[in-house]
């Protein structure tokens, strides 16, 4: 990689980073896959064009994604991409992000068909904590769908793209009509009023039913048809289905959001519990929780890179982005890789909190 000869001219805000290939592009932009040059570790880089997203008119919908994706720069989830910075310049946004070798959940069904129900079970763990751990920070995804889920080296699942997101308010209720319609639920595409949560849930069970058939429940090239699908609740439940995958379904694609099984009690619906790991079925801490546990080793290693101990750990603590905690969390999640724990539960012997 050269972050010289290559990124179209970003080296100066780049230039702790070697550019290599581009991974895809996007409406207003692309990813690149990039080197940090002090620790070695690899990321994906999202630039963000800003004239592009003006000729779009995309402004709003780029900067709610930014302001959602600051929040998440020092939130430690296992299964919600890590965002270690933001870079802004006059003309580009970047996002510099964990890389996901496996590339997108869609692809990994596409190419296996219907997943057999352990395997399934096992994703559908990962997104759900992911979800409730958004909503445990009052942001609502809005997309969830096999696109919007990425798999690292091991094949685990990371939540992406919190383009459409929001944040929630307490007593709040949102409208925007929003999603991909497949996965859109009825509320949505209707243009009811929604909390938030009961919106992603319903997303949720359509990627289970197509984890475990194979193809999303509502289907049809007539989209008014489509819509009274979805709206009607609609769907047949193949019967190679276990029998409690056939009692978690239809508790998750139910048209009523107020009888909607909730986050909760998806958790507690024995095919969810079935093999559930331990690291996830402990609740993580919250962001301030987290802002004060510091891993000792990853710290001692930023160190060694010949950053201050004192300046880091205060940065840490006060949640500030520097190149010493970009540093920092790169290197904690190359061992986060090894234990697939949160903070607080399988990681916690090695923290300490200032």
């Amino acid at each position: 990689m050269d972050g010289n000869t290559r990124g179209g001219g970003h080296s100066e805000a780049l230039k702790n980073y070697n550019l290599g290939k581009t991974l895809g592009h996007g409406t207003f932009g692309k990813v690149m896959i990039a080197e940090h040059k002090l620790t070695g570790q690899k990321v994906a880089i999202k630039i963000l064009n800003r004239r592009q997203m003006e000729i779009m008119e995309m402004e709003e919908k780029a900067k709610r994604e930014i302001k959602i994706l600051r929040l998440f720069i020092d939130l430690i989830h296992p299964h919600i991409i890590r965002v270690y910075e933001v870079i802004e310049t006059p003309k580009d946004i970047f996002v510099v992000m964990e890389y996901c070798q496996n590339g997108e959940l869609l692809d990994y069904i596409v190419e296996k068909g219907r997943l057999q129900e352990d395997e399934a079970r096992r994703i559908f763990q990962q997104i759900i904590s992911g979800v409730e751990y958004c909503h445990r920070n009052m942001v609502v995804h809005r997309d969830l769908k096999p696109e919007n889920l990425l798999l690292d080296s091991k094949y685990n699942v990371k939540l992406v793209d919190f383009g459409l997101s929001n944040v929630m308010h307490d007593g709040h209720f949102l409208k925007t009509r929003c999603g991909s319609l497949n996965y859109a639920a009825p509320e949505l595409i209707s243009g009811n009023l929604y909390a938030g949560p009961e919106v992603d849930v319903w997303s949720c069970g359509v990627i289970l039913y197509a984890l475990l058939c194979g193809r999303v429940p509502f289907e049809d090239d007539n989209i008014p048809n489509l819509f009274k699908k979805i709206k009607g609740g609609f769907y047949i439940l193949p019967s190679y289905l276990s029998d409690l995958a056939m009692d978690l379904i239809p508790r998750i694609l139910i048209v009523d959001p107020m009888k909607r099984i909730t986050i909760r009690g998806i958790r507690d619906h024995p095919w969810f519990q079935n093999r559930l790991p331990r690291y996830l079925a402990v609740t993580p801490p919250n962001t301030p929780q987290q802002a004060k546990m510091i891993d000792e080793k990853t710290l001692q290693d930023v160190v060694n890179l010949g950053y201050d101990k004192d300046h880091v750990g205060g940065s840490l603590c006060n949640r500030l982005q520097n190149e010493a905690t970009v540093a920092y969390y790169l290197l904690l999640d190359n061992r986060f890789r090894a234990t697939s724990g949160y903070l607080g539960a399988d990681y916690q012997q090695p923290m300490m909190v200032l």
